[in-house]
C-alpha cells in the first residue's frame, strides 16, 4: 500500500509540471541516474540531463506570463498523461512491485497526471490566467510530492488523492456556473445566450 502512495505522489507531480519531477527522480536515483525510468533510461544520461534541466527552466520561466501559460499548457496537456505514467512506472519499480501492478500503476498515474492537468486548463480559462501565487504554489507542490514519495509516501500520495478530489469538486463547481449563466428556458443548451462566452 504504501509503494501505491508513493506512485501516486510522483504521479501526482506530473500534474503539476512535466520536467521537473523527471529531472529530480534521476538526481535522486544516486548514481543510477534514471536507469529505472522508462523510456529515458535508453537514453544517454548526459542528454537527458541537458534537455530536462533546459524544460525544467522554461517551465519555471515561462509560466509567470500569461501567454507563457497557455503555451506550456498545451505542451503539458498532451505530455503530462505520458510523464504521469513514466513517474508511476518508475516509482512502482524502484519499491519492487510485481510486474503487472508496475504497469496498472502506470496507467493509473497517467490518468491523475491528466486530470490534474485539466483541471489546471480549466482554471486557467475560468480566472483569465492563473496568479503568480498560484504559479509559485504549484512549483512548490510539484517538488514536494517528488520528495514525499521516496521519503515519506504515505503523505505524498494522501496529497495527490486530496488534489484528486478537489479536481473532482471542481468540475462539479465548473458545470453548475457554466449551466446557470444560461436563462431559465436554456439551461438544457448553456452555450446559447451566454454571459460570459468561452
Amino acid at each position: 500500500m504504501i509503494e501505491i502512495l508513493a506512485a501516486l505522489s510522483a504521479s501526482g507531480a506530473a500534474g503539476m509540471r512535466i520536467a521537473l519531477p523527471l529531472l529530480l527522480i534521476g538526481l535522486l536515483s544516486g548514481d543510477n541516474l534514471w536507469s529505472r525510468v522508462p523510456i529515458l533510461s535508453q537514453i544517454p544520461p548526459p542528454i537527458v540531463l541537458g534537455v530536462l534541466m533546459s524544460w525544467s527552466l522554461t517551465e519555471i520561466f515561462f509560466s509567470k506570463d500569461r501567454l507563457g501559460q497557455r503555451i506550456l499548457q498545451i505542451v503539458q496537456l498532451v505530455f503530462s498523461p505520458i510523464v504521469g505514467g513514466i513517474m508511476g512506472t518508475a516509482v512502482a519499480r524502484i519499491t519492487g512491485l510485481a510486474a503487472w501492478l508496475t504497469t496498472l500503476i502506470g496507467i493509473v498515474g497517467g490518468l491523475l497526471a491528466l486530470v490534474l492537468q485539466l483541471v489546471q486548463v480549466g482554471w486557467f480559462f475560468r480566472l483569465r490566467g492563473l496568479p503568480l501565487w498560484v504559479i509559485f504554489a504549484q512549483d512548490a507542490l510539484c517538488i514536494s510530492l517528488v520528495l514525499f514519495a521516496f521519503d515519506a509516501p504515505q503523505q505524498g500520495g494522501i496529497i495527490a488523492l486530496l488534489l484528486l478530489w478537489l479536481a473532482i469538486r471542481s468540475s462539479k463547481d465548473w458545470h453548475r456556473w457554466y449551466v446557470q449563466q444560461a436563462s431559465r428556458g436554456d439551461r438544457h443548451n448553456p452555450r446559447q445566450h451566454k454571459q460570459d462566452p468561452d
